[in-house]
């Protein structure tokens, strides 16, 4: 099993910015890709940004393409979101994720962290 330990979340004004920490325990495993996902109350949980074993690989959702960046420690085993130009609309829960090798959809989550964005 891998436990996975979100922190960062707050509430900040729009423009502002703030930065999630993931932090990875347990079983781990090499390949890894590690991503970040939001719900909003009443809205699916959507993709927001997400990061391979290869530290160049990256992928974003167009709402946060040039405001966020996803990270990971030289460790593999801890992943940050800065986000950066924040708007209300990127209030929700904010959950980290984990996908093995080799599996079609992410394996692990974390609890979430709440990010409010007020205008």
């Amino acid at each position: 099993q891998v436990q996975l330990v979100e922190s960062g979340g707050g509430l900040v004004q729009a423009g502002g910015s703030l930065r999630l920490s993931c932090a990875a325990s347990g079983r781990t495993f090499s390949g890894t890709t590690m991503g970040w996902f939001r719900q909003a109350p009443g809205n699916d949980r959507e993709f927001v940004a997400a990061i391979g074993w290869n530290f160049g690989n990256t992928d974003y959702a167009d709402s946060v393409k040039g405001r966020f960046t996803i990270s990971r420690d030289r460790a593999k085993t801890t992943v940050f979101l800065q986000m950066n130009s924040l708007k209300p609309e990127d209030t929700a829960v904010y959950y980290c994720a984990v996908r093995i090798p080799g599996a079609g959809q992410y394996n692990y989550w974390g609890q979430g962290t709440q990010v409010t964005v007020s205008s």
